[in-house]
């Protein structure tokens, strides 16, 4: 009998679990220990078994709080307030009195992460683990194993679990992405059946779009570590520095068919930024993942798929912070029980091993407290040797004629712990120069040295071809900022001025005073498009220029400025007044009063150069095969930056309505199959009558498709090579893929796409091989990538010959409308603030488009 049971163990996964999601807390929970009947069980708090249901959000923080309030072992912080208003809570457990001197304990451990660690007295000092959990809010095993865990160091008793927790602060982070967690428990829980339904068709283990994975707005949380966009992220980054854990775990979950996986990943695919004896310690680490998961006789992988190289995934980010790592990906249920090719994979299974995973890493993190608090020691400690050694001393970076890109930029940088300044003096390189007051300078020669690197150099070899994320994330250039790097001779402690500090933000002025007549302000700032939302939003009238005027005091205003004539406003006078005010003020905008519709240069203010401007009235397409991640990512710059109101419209009411109320589409990467052939031809009336569409990749290339724009996209070559072995399948086609890179375009500034752009050279991120032709009308393509066009990143070298010289934008006109055609996502994961304005300009000033110049 034992025979039959371990031989079904390595087949079905799930023996001795019954295909059932009421489980006994003794199948979780290692044996040998007693536990204290005053901490309350999960089931007495959240009304079911572990398992039994889908935790929600509500649920597991009031478990949270129980706990906390009953055991002198755990406290609880909350750290941020999720999109959906949510809290984000952090557990510290250790030892009564750890808990008394935590300050002292926390003091003593950052200590560690300075280039003076060697004063720590690293034989009484804690280590510290964080526990993180289901960062997808759909791999949700994660966070439901953490009521178990949090259960277990609370209540566990008899001298071994006491000696651990004197000798370890254990950081538990319950729900790193509440919001996706609870919309995916809402959607299996309300689709269980009282019968397991296992089958993988079965609407339980279908969630809907944009399912649960994402945030509010559809981001993925594990790649903003970097950007530091998103709340959840900022202030997780925020504790992450308060405590500098020297073990974290991030508990996830992949394919249903496949196991578990624990690092190492694939030691070829570790960024040569971390130390290489952090391979060695996660390696050590995982034989004690290998004997919990041996335990409970679970399979699993190491040292395969999964990379070490993108530091805005949490468990690289961590390895640059002077901490070890572990990545835990459980097969999923998703839902309650699925079919799987290793037999009938519950939930309660999947629980089961996040949960001994964590009591593995607990156990690691404690047995090797001096080693792991060695490493952090001597992580920080080179770093001066290493600073020393680096012919780049500081990077300087900044804008004149947009302050807000510089200082969001210099907010990220101060989020990381980086030690950042304003720049003291002015400094004069190749043909930039950088200005007190709107320029900041990074030095090298600091505990974070490794990060700064990794957000500011442009890396261009790599040891091996492939990528799990993206392979560049150079930070000024994703906010098309000027930067340089300074080597010995350049740098002098002088250039440092005062240190940053975040609360700081700029603000532009009213130039002139109240005027009369007319106001005007340039677009070169990064939020004039909500500048002109605000007015627009008011029903103030506005115009553009297309040409460069100058006002009487010599003031020469750029193509693409805007013009508010006072007199023909319908709407009070006294509400624009107030209104550029507050542009000036909150938006960081200089507005200029005029007395006068006389330029001393260039055209009147009532010229027919200048155009009338349009409320956009945006109708994205969303649901169906859309990306949700792109249509997120537009739908938060557009709400949350820029204070506007698009409608998501998903394609099946697409299909059905009249969209006449709108004057803007918005068709973002995806699948369109489920257009209705009624709905393209709709389409392609109401853009014949005066539409303007945008659309960016596969939503590109299906305009094309549909031939209501005939934008040619370039053929891709099939793979050519001889003498390939069957194996060689997955390195040779994952080689050729463009996973993230950030590549060189030439802007023409003088066309509506680039009004407020000041340099031609624009860094663009492209992410797979779509390839836009030029068109044969030199005017309809207003950016193109260089002809040496590859900036920081791996690209495939047959592909580089195809993206060189390509177009990056087309402009087509249909009938009396415009369609702007992009290959790629100008607004990639909210931090690519340089792009954004592409994305704007199209949708306020893409009416502005002169037909006749369009394909």
């Amino acid at each position: 009998m034992k025979k039959i049971i371990l031989l079904s163990f390595a087949l079905l996964l799930f023996l001795p679990t019954p295909v059932t999601s009421q489980v006994a807390p003794s199948y979780y929970l290692p044996t040998g220990f007693s536990y204290d009947s005053r901490i309350p069980t999960p089931e007495s708090v959240i009304g079911h078994g572990v398992g039994e249901w889908h935790v929600s959000h509500d649920k597991l923080v009031s478990y949270m709080h129980a706990v906390a309030n009953a055991s002198d072992r755990v406290t609880l912080a909350e750290y941020g307030r999720t999109y959906e208003n949510r809290p984000l809570l952090l557990l510290t457990v250790t030892s009564p009195g750890n808990h008394r001197r935590i300050d002292e304990i926390k003091t003593n451990h950052l200590q560690l992460t300075s280039q003076d660690a060697d004063a720590v007295d690293i034989e009484s000092q804690p280590v510290v683990v964080w526990l993180g959990h289901s960062v997808h809010g759909n791999e949700a095993s994660g966070s439901n194993s953490s009521l178990l865990t949090l259960y277990h160091y609370a209540a566990a008793q008899g001298a071994e679990i006491e000696q651990l927790l004197q000798d370890t602060v254990i950081l538990i982070d319950p729900a790193i992405n509440p919001d996706g967690l609870n919309r995916f428990a809402s959607w299996t829980n309300s689709h269980k059946s009282q019968n397991l339904v296992a089958d993988p068709n079965n609407l339980e283990q279908n969630e809907a779009w944009p399912r649960g994975r994402t945030n509010h707005y559809w981001f993925d949380l594990n790649r903003d570590y970097i950007p530091i966009q998103l709340p959840e992220t900022e202030g997780r980054v925020a504790k992450i520095h308060e405590w500098k854990p020297n073990l974290y775990t991030d508990h996830h979950e992949m394919g249903t068919n496949s196991t578990f996986f624990f690092q190492p990943g694939e030691p070829n695919r570790v960024h040569p930024l971390i130390p290489e004896f952090n391979y060695d310690l996660t390696q050590t680490i995982s034989e004690y993942f290998q004997e919990g998961l041996d335990e409970i006789q679970s399979l699993y992988f190491a040292k395969e798929n999964y990379d070490d190289y993108y530091p805005g995934r949490g468990p690289t980010y961590v390895d640059f912070n002077g901490g070890v790592a572990g990545l835990f990906e459980q097969a999923s249920a998703r839902g309650h029980a699925q079919e799987s090719d290793n037999g009938v994979l519950t939930f309660p299974f999947a629980i089961r091993n996040q949960h001994r995973s964590a009591l593995a890493s607990v156990k690691a993190a404690y047995e090797l407290r001096l080693e792991l608090l060695n490493y952090q020691q001597a992580f920080y400690t080179d770093t001066e040797q290493l600073a020393q050694a680096d012919p780049v001393k500081a990077y300087v970076f900044g804008s004149e004629r947009d302050k807000v890109r510089a200082f969001h930029l210099a907010e990220v940088v101060k989020r990381h712990d980086i030690d950042i300044f304003h720049l003291g003096e002015t400094v004069e390189m190749n043909g930039e120069q950088y200005s007190p007051g709107s320029a900041y300078i990074v030095p090298l020669d600091q505990e974070q040295y490794r990060l700064v690197h990794a957000l500011f150099e442009i890396r261009n070899e790599f040891e091996d071809s492939l990528f799990y994320d993206v392979s560049a994330w150079t930070l000024p250039l994703a906010f098309n900022l000027e930067y340089q790097a300074l080597d010995r001779r350049e740098y002098a402690s002088s250039l440092l001025g005062d240190a940053f500090e975040l609360a700081a933000f700029p603000s532009g002025q009213l130039v002139g005073g109240r005027s009369d007549y007319a106001y005007a302000f340039e677009v070169h700032g990064y939020y004039a498009h909500r500048a002109i939302n605000r007015l627009l939003d008011a029903g103030a009238r506005l115009r553009v220029g297309s040409e460069e005027f100058t006002d009487a005091n010599g003031k020469t205003f750029a193509r693409g400025s805007i013009v508010i004539p006072l007199g023909i406003q319908e709407i009070d006078l006294g509400i624009i007044h107030e209104l550029v005010e507050s542009i000036a003020q909150n938006d960081a905008i200089d507005v200029y009063g005029f007395d006068t519709g006389r330029s001393s240069a260039g055209p009147d203010l009532g010229s027919p150069s200048f155009s009338t401007l349009e409320k956009p009235e945006i109708l994205i397409l969303a649901e169906g095969g859309m990306s949700g991640y792109e249509v997120g990512q537009a739908w938060h710059l557009l709400d949350t930056r820029f204070d506007m109101k698009p409608a998501l419209v998903s394609v099946e009411t697409f299909n059905r309505i009249n969209i006449d109320r709108y004057n803007t589409v918005v068709l973002l990467d995806g699948n369109y199959g489920g257009v209705s052939a009624n709905a393209i031809t709709k389409l392609q009336d109401w853009v014949s009558k005066g539409g303007l569409i945008i659309a960016t990749k596969q939503g590109s290339k299906w305009l094309s498709d549909r031939e209501i724009t005939n934008v040619a996209f370039a053929e891709i070559p099939e793979i050519e090579a001889d003498n390939l072995a069957y194996s060689d399948f997955e390195d040779v086609t994952g080689s050729q893929v463009i996973g993230g890179s950030i590549f060189k375009a030439e802007l023409d500034l003088s066309h509506p796409l680039g009004w407020g752009f000041y340099n031609a050279e624009v860094p663009l991120f492209k992410r797979g091989v779509l390839i836009m032709e030029r068109s044969a009308n030199p005017f309809a393509t207003p950016l193109n990538y260089s002809s040496d066009s590859l900036f920081s990143g791996y690209v495939p070298d047959a592909k580089l010959p195809l993206i060189n010289d390509s177009a990056a934008a087309v402009v087509s006109a249909v009938g009396q409308g415009i369609v702007i055609s992009f290959t790629d996502d100008p607004n990639f994961r909210a931090f690519w603030y340089g792009t954004n304005k592409l994305f704007m300009n199209s949708l306020f000033f893409g009416r502005a488009i002169n037909s006749a110049t369009a394909r």
